[in-house]
């Protein structure tokens, strides 16, 4: 038994305190499950086994299993059950494989995944002390990004930040500054061409009550002259700096959701599958080198499908940073023309628990639109992590088998 992609949607990808800001992460999930039902008008929402929904900081007014409260925002029945999990940025493809996985099993046959951040609302924490009254100052954490609250017992080589993680990788392959500023302009561009050409607007849809229809990130005047001219952030030019605003991903808030079923479901959600999910994969390594996690990850996942990457016609790889997207890049073999064809990270925006889904169902559809037969969605994850998935063209000539 095989699971099958039958719709997905989600909602623009805002800036940090941008757009949306004001609107709650379970009001966001809620959207996004709400637009992608709407795209099944024939499946009643009772016929949902689960909701199985992703999410990586979870400290804030998403914290009490906002996959359930997204459920019952979105108006489904209170008899349809919803968990979260959280593989950091990889939660909602996460979230896709587990619920593939429920499918096939045969434990389920209609299976509502997706996942939501908003990384703007992230809160600050303030840890419970380890005795009553302390006399000294407590500092409130954020949230947002990275590491916080470590346990001291972690190696300090584990525990840098995710961008000197990254420069070390520029360091291990030799990736330089203008590869990463030629990657990332060329992100901003094919996003901005995509949306121009009209991809996403079946994809992408509003939140209510908010003035936001595109991604808020996108530079479409983005150039590698114009990004060579940024500083790096997180070493100076002298130590070797190379990472920059301009050729990494931004802070975000969305939401994706991705409505997969068995082949049998076709007659209860009343529409024919888009693509079948023929293989998963899931790597990791020392946390520092999560970057580099997707390699393996996208070799396993292809091994499980039966296939090789001369079979693939399109890539999805969620581009966290140029230089670990390049790194990726220059593993596989791969000819660069076949990722990412309709933008990535760098310019669509990062909402941690969001992306994997985003990059699953741009994939379905680009898969699609192309004709080509398989495709590989992929993530790298912090704490040294990566997930991959091999997805299968239903059009296409022998295709949902």
């Amino acid at each position: 038994m095989s699971a099958f992609l039958y719709a997905a949607t989600r909602t623009p990808f805002g800036r940090f305190n941008g757009a949306l800001a004001g609107v709650r992460p379970d009001d966001l999930a809620a959207a996004a499950i709400t637009s992608t039902l709407a795209r099944v008008p024939g499946l009643d929402p009772a016929a949902v086994d689960d909701v199985v929904w992703g999410n990586a900081n979870g400290a804030g007014e998403e914290n009490r299993n906002v996959g359930r409260m997204a459920a019952l925002l979105a108006g489904l029945p209170v008899s349809v059950p919803g968990t979260t999990v959280n593989r950091l940025c990889g939660s909602s493809l996460d979230a896709a494989m587990t619920a593939s996985r429920t499918i096939e099993s045969g434990d389920a046959e209609v299976v509502l995944t997706g996942g939501v951040e908003s990384m703007t609302r992230a809160p600050w924490v303030l840890p419970k002390p380890a005795k009553p009254f302390p006399a000294g100052d407590v500092t409130a954490v954020s949230t947002t990004l990275g590491w916080r609250l470590v346990n001291p017992r972690m190696p300090k080589e584990w525990t840098v930040s995710l961008g000197d993680a990254n420069e070390q990788l520029r360091e291990r392959f030799g990736i330089s500054r203008e590869r990463q500023d030629a990657f990332a302009a060329r992100s901003h561009q094919l996003a901005h061409a995509a949306w121009e050409s009209g991809f996403y607007d079946d994809l992408v849809v509003p939140v209510d009550g908010v003035d936001l229809t595109r991604d808020e990130g996108i530079r479409p005047g983005s150039t590698p002259e114009v990004l060579a001219g940024l500083k790096p952030v997180f070493r100076t030019p002298e130590q070797g700096g190379t990472i920059t605003a301009g050729n990494a991903s931004p802070l975000n808030d969305g939401a994706s959701a991705v409505l997969l079923g068995s082949e049998k479901a076709a007659a209860t959600i009343g529409t024919d599958p888009i693509a079948r999910v023929a293989g998963r994969g899931v790597m990791a390594l020392e946390p520092q080198a999560f970057g580099y996690a997707p390699v393996e990850a996208a070799n396993r996942a292809l091994a499980r499908a039966g296939i090789g990457w001369d079979q693939v016609g399109a890539v999805e790889l969620n581009e966290a940073f140029a230089v670990q997207s390049l790194a990726c890049l220059d593993a596989w073999k791969i000819d660069p023309a076949l990722v990412n064809q309709k933008g990535g990270a760098i310019a669509i925006g990062h909402p941690l628990g969001a992306s994997g889904g985003r990059i699953l169902a741009t994939l379905a559809k680009v898969l699609r639109e192309t004709g080509q037969r398989y495709g590989v969605a992929a993530i790298c994850i912090g704490v040294g992590q990566g997930l991959a998935v091999v997805l299968e063209n239903c059009d296409a000539t022998g295709a949902a088998q």
